[in-house]
C-alpha cells in the first residue's frame, strides 16, 4: 500500500466518519512515521485529499461576576496563580514559568521571557496580588535555601545559559515563582532538581473552583486571559494595547 492507499484512508476519516481535524492530521502524522521510520519507505505526494473541516469557535467569556465568584474559591498559590492568568493576561504556562527576577514591584511589571512564538513582552502586575506574591517569594527563598543546604538549589535555564553561566542557576533570581513541592529528576539531563508547579495543579483547582461557584461555562484557565483582553477592550484600550498585553503580533 502507498500513497492512493493513505489518501482513500485519510478521506474516509474526514468523509464517512466525520472526525475532527487534529484526528485527521495525527492519523496522517502517524502513518508517515510508520513508513519513513519503520518500514523505511519514502511517501510521494498524496493527491486528491479531502482535509477535514476545522470548526471556528468563539472564546468562552466569563463576565467579571463570574470571574469574581471562579477566584473566590481558590485558595493559596493557587488564588495568586489564578488571578496573575486574569489580571496579567497570561497563558498558563507562561505563569508556571515565572521566575523570580520577572516580577518587578517597583514598576507593577511582569517581564514574560519566551512566550509564544519565543518572544518577551512585558504585562502588567496586578494590585491584588503585590502583597500576597511577596511572602510568596519570602517562602521560595527560604525553600531554595533548604534546597542549597541539601545538595540540591539548581533550576533549569533555557537554551545555553547554564553553559555561558554555570553558576546562574544556583541564584535566587533565577528560581521558579511557583516551585513545585518536591525534588524530582529531569527527564532531559537526569539533574535532581526542583521543577516548577505541574500544569495539572491549577487546572484542576480552576475547574473544581468553577464547579463550587455554579458556573455552567466550560471556563479553564485560558478563560482567564480571554476574559483579560475582554474587560480592557470594554473599558476603552486600543486594540494595539491589548495584543502587546497579550503578546499578539498586530494583524
Amino acid at each position: 500500500m502507498g500513497e492512493q492507499e493513505i489518501g482513500a484512508f485519510l478521506n474516509y476519516l474526514a468523509a464517512k466518519e466525520n472526525v475532527a481535524a487534529s484526528t485527521q492530521n495525527q492519523a496522517l502524522s502517524a502513518l508517515l512515521f510508520l513508513y519513513r521510520h519503520v518500514l523505511g519507505l519514502e511517501i510521494g505526494e498524496i493527491e486528491a485529499l479531502v482535509w477535514a473541516k476545522k470548526p471556528k469557535r468563539f472564546p468562552v467569556v466569563l463576565t467579571r461576576e463570574e470571574v469574581k465568584a471562579l477566584l473566590g474559591q481558590l485558595l493559596g498559590v493557587n488564588w495568586i496563580m489564578g488571578n496573575l492568568l486574569y489580571g496579567a493576561g497570561l497563558r498558563l504556562r507562561e505563569c508556571l514559568q515565572l521566575r523570580v527576577k520577572d516580577i518587578d514591584f517597583s514598576y507593577r511589571q511582569i517581564t514574560v521571557r519566551s512566550a509564544k512564538g519565543d518572544k518577551d513582552r512585558v504585562t502588567v502586575l496586578p494590585q491584588n496580588v503585590v502583597h500576597p506574591l511577596k511572602p510568596q517569594l519570602a517562602r521560595v527563598k527560604k525553600l531554595h535555601e533548604k534546597d542549597l543546604a541539601a545538595g540540591y538549589g539548581s533550576v533549569y535555564l533555557p537554551y545555553a545559559l547554564e553553559r555561558k553561566y554555570p553558576t546562574a542557576k544556583y541564584e535566587f533570581g533565577w528560581q521558579w515563582v511557583f516551585p513545585a513541592a518536591s525534588i524530582s529528576t529531569d527527564p532531559r539531563t537526569g539533574v535532581r532538581r526542583r521543577h516548577h508547579v505541574g500544569e495539572w495543579v491549577l487546572q484542576r483547582a480552576i475547574k473544581e473552583a468553577r464547579l463550587k461557584a455554579g458556573i455552567t461555562k466550560l471556563a479553564g484557565c485560558h478563560t482567564l486571559r480571554h476574559s483579560f483582553a475582554t474587560y480592557l477592550l470594554e473599558d476603552g484600550y486600543d486594540i494595539r494595547t491589548v495584543q502587546e498585553l497579550l503578546g499578539h503580533s498586530p494583524r
